[in-house]
């Protein structure tokens, strides 16, 4: 390992704000730097962080499954799987819907009806979820490639969906505290 330096970087396996000296160096430029909190790799070329920090927040009171492909979709965009995020947030609002109550095995739209039919959308929030499928249509059945901030954009409105549904109902009291 090589004095380097220093660099301030958030690290995209514990995500933390660092500043790291300690690292790996080639004659191109690049730059492998080191964790001091969780010591392990991160590497730094042509602009680009590997792996990248994760977009979003954490989102309380998910079911298992939603949480998984939550994190995964979030994960993706780390690792510059841009494409496979937005697919991963379309099949997030599937499950949703299913795990909501609506049937499994329909069309992708009567999953994005059923949530706003249900009350589940929150008001003027119909328009996050059109988005969501409509890039996610565009991720399925177009030669198109998705790019970060398409990303981005559809895990906030992932995770404010999430919120509306999982998390800020269950910050409520209990009836009779």
């Amino acid at each position: 390992m090589n004095s380097l330096q220093s660099v301030q970087y958030k690290c995209g396996h514990c995500g933390n704000v660092v500043a790291s000296n300690q690292g790996y160096f080639s004659n191109l430029g690049q730059r492998i730097y080191i964790c001091p909190h969780c010591e392990r790799p991160t590497h730094f070329a042509y602009g680009a962080q590997y792996p990248d920090v994760a977009p979003g927040n954490d989102v309380n009171h998910l079911p298992e499954e939603l949480a998984l492909l939550y994190k995964e979709a979030r994960n993706s965009v780390a690792a510059s799987a841009y494409t496979g995020s937005v697919l991963l947030c379309r099949k997030l609002l599937m499950n949703i819907g299913v795990k909501q109550g609506a049937e499994e095995g329909k069309p992708f739209i009567y999953y994005v009806n059923y949530l706003a039919d249900q009350g589940y959308i929150p008001p003027n929030g119909r328009g996050w979820v059109d988005h969501i499928r409509k890039k996610g249509n565009e991720a399925t059945h177009e030669i198109a490639l998705m790019d970060k901030s398409d990303c981005e954009d559809l895990i906030a409105f992932s995770e404010m969906l999430m919120k509306f549904i999982y998390e800020f109902p269950n910050k409520i009291p209990a009836q009779g505290s």
